[in-house]
């Protein structure tokens, strides 16, 4: 198989232990780039992800962000880009989300497009902003919902953060009210990600193909490491799980590499596309 295109996670799966981009992944990239599509699919915001593009001297090509709620393609010329797919969640779960951990510990970032509103810079705020390498906005959450509700538009995603106790509360509130219109993806015990229901990153890479590209989703390498790249390892022509994955991960995946910490994703990069 001539494969056309690479989609790869990014936290645990691209970046190193210290989450950033090896030398010999940036060097693997950059020999490829021309021959293939690299595509970079997160659960991040598009400003999280443009830096890691321009390290890999890919910012030419697509963004899959919010697990697929957003799909973005640059335009040549033009600092503006095509938004391929947008999926937002009802402006009343995002109310919710923020009732439900009011006067409690739980950290709540709210994420539209390349907008990140924190109500204030705490440990949760400048752990992401560290990680990221993107600095949000102090707004309460009611400011946010008020000015979100003028525009018309609502959350790509919702992030919940803090005490494991607390998220548990709000996890079970938000699925008691809105568990068929969202999706919620409890990452890690002290974080939950909000997102609408009918995403992943399989559907948004798939509505990228179907507006962008001229092949389909058994020409592509998918890379993941946890349980919301499960669809996209499945869907793609050829998945590959780094060590570190989750077991759900591994036993959809065709191949499975070193883990995120060995550059897993070159080393298998390099034998694919062996000259």
């Amino acid at each position: 198989m001539a494969y056309r295109a690479i989609c790869t996670d990014i936290d645990g799966t691209l970046l190193n232990g210290e989450r950033e981009l090896s030398d010999r992944t940036i060097a693997c990239i950059r020999k490829l780039r021309d021959s293939v599509r690299v595509i970079l699919a997160s659960s991040r915001m598009p400003a999280a992800m443009r830096h890691l593009q321009a390290d890999l001297g890919v910012t030419h090509e697509p963004l899959i962000c919010y697990n697929g709620g957003y799909v973005i393609v640059p335009q040549p010329d033009a600092p503006a880009f095509r938004v391929v797919h947008s999926a937002e969640i009802p402006l009343s779960a995002v109310q919710a989300a923020l009732d439900l951990t009011a006067d409690t510990e739980v950290h709540v970032s709210l994420y539209y497009a390349d907008e990140w509103f924190v109500p204030e810079m705490d440990y949760w705020a400048k752990r992401e902003e560290h990680n990221t390498k993107v600095s949000p906005r102090v707004a309460s959450g009611s400011e946010v919902v008020t000015h979100w509700g003028r525009q018309g538009v609502s959350a790509h995603k919702v992030m919940l953060m803090g005490p494991e106790a607390g998220i548990d509360r709000a996890t079970a509130g938000l699925q008691a009210q809105f568990g068929e219109l969202l999706h919620l993806y409890r990452s890690r015990p002290t974080y939950l990600e909000i997102a609408d229901c009918s995403i992943n990153k399989a559907i948004g890479l798939q509505k990228l193909l179907e507006h962008h590209y001229t092949f389909g989703l058994t020409e592509v390498i998918a890379f993941g490491d946890n349980y919301n790249d499960t669809d996209l390892l499945n869907a793609a022509g050829w998945g590959v799980a780094v060590a570190n994955a989750k077991d759900a991960v591994k036993a959809v995946a065709d191949e499975i590499t070193l883990s995120g910490k060995e550059d897993g994703v070159a080393v298998a990069l390099e034998r694919l596309f062996a000259d």
